[in-house]
């Protein structure tokens, strides 16, 4: 029976899993790639457009939501593609399913974008 990693050193040992995940995702997933260069415009333009704390944190938030379902989307696609290759109703949901995560969140972030765009400039 295995041991259980603890304390600190279990921080460790997940800090570095994760890591690696993020590596896969930037090397193995072209969408990952564009969307991390999206962040690496939006990031900084986040302190830009942003006249509060709350502004600049919903403005980043959104962005990296993308991130966040980007990598839960791969990881369904990965799952599912090791279960096999033919072809399997269930199988092509998860993945549509996935894909419609990502884009709704694109388009989260795309209305935070707007509206606070929006509301500093007075427009409404």
């Amino acid at each position: 029976m295995k041991l259980k990693v603890r304390g600190v050193a279990r921080f460790y040992y997940a800090t570095c899993y994760s890591i690696k995940g993020l590596k896969a995702a930037f090397k193995h997933e072209p969408a990952f790639q564009y969307e991390v260069i999206a962040f690496a415009v939006l990031f900084p333009l986040a302190f830009w457009v942003a006249q509060t704390a709350t502004q600049w944190a919903l403005l980043v938030g959104s962005a990296l939501l993308v991130l966040i379902l980007e990598l839960i989307n791969s990881a369904i696609e990965a799952v599912v593609d090791r279960a096999g290759t033919e072809f399997n109703e269930l199988a092509g949901r998860a993945k549509d399913l996935g894909s419609a995560a990502v884009m709704l969140g694109l388009m989260v972030t795309g209305a935070v974008w707007a509206g606070i765009i929006i509301d500093n400039q007075g427009w409404l």
